[in-house]
């Protein structure tokens, strides 16, 4: 069941992404595919949504999107060096002038200290745009982690297309 906010915010992010004529791309880890599915949900999203990726493996992520094995090894899938390059990556291989990506650690097992379950990486990208990172650390079940991280990106591209004039 989506949570009622999540679908204001879609609806949202669709208008905006309208109005600025932007084309939109995601990359999706811990969530899935859960953002896509949202946004793909609403009435004519093929005029606005191209592509996502759902790269689960780190393998998936270098394979589709060309993220570092160094990154990967260096800082681990759940990092904002990765979030930026699978933000880049999806931009760089999907049609579209706007991407997001999202990698975390959903639970309920997985976390280390330094990334306990519930912490997200965030990457927002757009063309000619400098690239936005940022980490969460969030609470609740695992399915309460993954809406939680929905939102956030949902918010972050809403904040990005109505600030930058993409």
């Amino acid at each position: 069941m989506v949570d009622r906010t999540l679908q204001v915010l879609a609806n949202e992010l669709a208008l905006q992404l309208v109005r600025s004529q932007c084309v939109l791309t995601l990359s999706e880890s811990c969530t899935g595919g859960l953002v896509s599915a949202l946004l793909t949900e609403i009435p004519g999203s093929s005029t606005w949504f191209d592509s996502a990726y759902v790269v689960y493996s780190n393998q998936a992520k270098k394979d589709m999107l060309g993220i570092s094995a160094f990154n990967l090894e260096q800082f681990g899938a759940v990092s904002e060096e990765v979030a930026a390059e699978m933000a880049a990556g999806a931009l760089l291989k999907g049609r579209a002038n706007l991407a997001a990506s999202i990698t975390g650690i959903a639970g309920p097992t997985g976390g280390t200290a330094n990334k306990p379950v519930g912490t997200v990486c965030f990457g927002w990208a757009g063309v000619g745009k400098p690239l936005i990172t940022t980490t969460k650390c969030f609470s609740g079940t695992r399915a309460e982690v993954r809406q939680q991280a929905v939102k956030v990106c949902l918010e972050g591209l809403l904040h990005l297309t109505i600030s930058s004039n993409l």
